[in-house]
């Protein structure tokens, strides 16, 4: 699927949920079905700066697609790693460096989070394009 095909699967997930309570719901279910994040990567150098929360990402190149792990201490801040491994995920490095996330307005999370969790999500999407840019320069 596509990185636009996986936004609007999202975005259709999200308008059948009315409350916001419902979606934040939906975000930490999303959460729980990460798989597990190996405890030896939960490192400094994985760390994630900008996030309140502890937030740690890797990132890999398999067949010319981008492959991240990811985790967080907080079961929200989880739950929209999930989202964001679930769109650019098993895509191309330039598809990922190209990607417009409008995906994040539509479902209204930017506007519903604090001011930190907003730059803590602005810091996990620049981490992602900048894994996208480093594996591609690799490659």
């Amino acid at each position: 699927m596509s990185i636009n095909e996986i936004q609007d699967e999202i975005i259709e997930e999200f308008d059948m949920l009315d409350e916001w309570f419902d979606r934040y719901q939906a975000l930490i279910d999303y959460g729980k079905d990460l798989p597990p994040f190996p405890e030896e990567l939960r490192t400094k150098q994985n760390l994630i700066d900008g996030c309140q929360s502890e937030v740690w990402f890797v990132a890999s190149l398999n067949d010319g697609k981008v492959c991240y792990q990811a985790t967080s201490d907080a079961v929200l801040v989880k739950g929209i790693v999930a989202l964001l491994l679930r769109v650019l995920s098993n895509q191309t490095p330039k598809d990922i460096v190209d990607a417009d996330l409008y995906f994040i307005e539509k479902i209204g999370l930017q506007e519903h989070l604090s001011p930190t969790r907003s730059n803590g999500l602005a810091a996990m999407l620049h981490q992602m394009k900048l894994y996208a840019l480093a594996l591609s320069a690799k490659s």
